[in-house]
């Protein structure tokens, strides 16, 4: 595979989760039709394996492997989503894994990584580098690493989730998904630019935590502090060096939502669609219902990430 992924990578990954990954439902609600203004079709990645759509570039990253890179192991670092997804592609292909996560990670997540038979060795988030940590444990036992979204394998592989939906829905006039360092962006921006080249595609983060939109209103990769967020998996401090330059040979915008507009859309989505989302999942929905993305019409594509939270946090998030 190229550094730069193409639609070619991406086909080739949806060969590899042929089977493996769930093809999940697209849903659809007149009430949010209404709302929107548009025909707004839900990708619901929150039905994928390990319960959220980084099943999809792990099992690809990890499927892609030679013999020997998969005798040594693999490590990730993840605050959740790309740990269990992972420890679960590992598992399936009797991969060793070490998963680097944050001690405040929600421990529906860390127990869940555990489960799938990843060793977990946790960090303090902004006071010890998790790359740092990871990188030591491949000096002591050359494992291979498995970035959590700048690797052009992850890319293609969470690419796969948006493929699915244009094959199923046909052209869209705009794709909004939630984005973190940017691997499952860049990925649908390749995929759908493919076959629907004006789409407007839409990136949501955190108010909190803009890096993204701050990098690509600069021209380049920034960085800012750790971000105090209810979207634990959108906590990045700044975009991945390939899933930058992805998203702006493709023209991506940004939008931001506050936690709020994040616990409003769990809320909009619990009531109205009968689906659990975290806090990170909801992230593009949040956006279209609260008005903070510009000239929706047409045929609109939401990608809901993932449903990872447990069951107090979420009541607690809604009510």
């Amino acid at each position: 595979m190229a550094l730069f992924p193409g639609i070619a990578d991406i086909r080739a990954a949806a060969e590899r989760l042929r089977g493996v990954a769930h093809r999940t439902p697209v849903l659809r609600s007149r009430t949010l039709d209404a709302r929107v203004g548009a025909q707004v079709f839900l990708k619901c990645e929150s039905f994928q394996r390990v319960g959220a759509f980084k099943f999809r570039g792990a099992y690809n990253a990890l499927a892609s492997l030679s013999e020997e890179e998969r005798a040594r192991g693999v490590v990730a670092y993840s605050s959740g989503n790309h740990a269990q997804g992972v420890a679960l592609a590992a598992a399936l292909l009797g991969i060793e894994a070490t998963i680097v996560m944050p001690h405040d990670a929600p421990t529906s997540k860390r127990d869940a990584t555990r489960g799938y038979g990843a060793r977990v060795v946790e960090y303090r988030r902004g006071e010890e580098d998790r790359e740092a940590i990871a990188a030591e444990i491949v000096v002591q036992t050359g494992a291979v690493t498995i970035a959590p979204y700048d690797d052009p394998r992850i890319v293609a592989g969470a690419g796969t989730a948006a493929l699915e939906l244009c094959e199923e829905i046909g052209n869209l006039d705009v794709l909004a998904l939630p984005v973190g360092g940017g691997g499952l962006l860049s990925g649908s921006a390749i995929a759908v630019h493919e076959s629907s080249p004006d789409c407007a595609i839409w990136g949501v983060e955190p108010e909190a935590g803009n890096d993204f939109q701050r990098s690509l209103a600069a021209g380049e990769r920034v960085s800012i502090p750790v971000p105090q967020t209810i979207a634990d998996g959108l906590q990045t401090t700044s975009p991945g060096r390939l899933t930058f330059e992805i998203a702006r040979a493709h023209g991506v915008q940004i939008a931001t939502v506050d936690d709020d507009e994040l616990r409003d859309a769990m809320r909009f989505a619990c009531e109205r669609l009968k689906i659990v989302l975290e806090p990170s999942g909801a992230a593009a929905l949040a956006a279209l219902l609260s008005g903070r993305i510009e000239s929706i019409g047409g045929k609109v594509g939401v990608i809901l990430t993932g449903g990872n939270i447990d069951a107090a946090r979420f009541a607690a998030a809604i009510t």
